[in-house]
Formats: structure tokens, C-alpha cells, sequence
């Protein structure tokens, strides 16, 4: 199956909710590699990829995010495919 990449801006009230760790969490369940991180503006980035399947469902997933999330949006942007072989949490850029 192809591999797609795709990177995400997520805005709203994600920081302090555990918004990286359950991506993590949810990336791993969906066999999606890639990373996640905090932005110092307030949102989160995260770059996915994996199956277009796999890809697409942690997409919906960061529209809802963790139960302490509110999310208002996810920009979604097309991007060329890494060597990443698991889904890591970095810190703050």
C-alpha cells in the first residue's frame, strides 16, 4: 500500500490536556508513524503518515482529541513521506 504523509496544525484549547501523549497513543493504535509536538503560539503540529486509511483516521481523531481538548481546527497540508518508523512526542519548537 502506498505511504502518504501529511502535516497538521491543531488549534484551540490542546495544550495542557495531554494533547501529545494521547495522539501518541492514538498514532499507535492506528499504525501511523510521524511526530507530535507543542508549538509556542498554542497549537500543536504533527506530521502523519502511514496508509491513507491509517492516516485518515488520526486526522478525524485531532479534530476531537483528548476529553480535555477543544479543538477548532486542523489544517491540514500535503507533504512528502520520512524514514520515521514509530510516532514520538518532541518537545515545544
Amino acid at each position: 500500500m502506498p505511504v502518504i504523509a501529511r502535516q497538521l496544525r491543531i488549534t484551540g484549547r490542546v495544550q495542557g490536556v495531554w494533547y501529545r501523549e494521547s495522539m501518541r497513543q492514538a498514532a499507535d493504535r492506528f499504525g501511523v508513524a510521524g511526530w507530535v509536538r507543542n508549538r509556542l503560539d498554542g497549537t500543536v503540529e504533527a506530521l502523519v503518515q502511514g496508509e491513507t486509511a491509517a492516516v485518515e483516521a488520526i486526522i478525524a481523531w485531532a479534530w476531537q482529541g483528548p476529553s480535555g481538548a477543544r479543538v477548532d481546527e486542523v489544517t491540514v497540508a500535503e507533504t512528502a513521506p520520512a524514514p520515521h518508523a514509530a510516532f514520538e512526542k518532541r518537545d515545544t519548537a
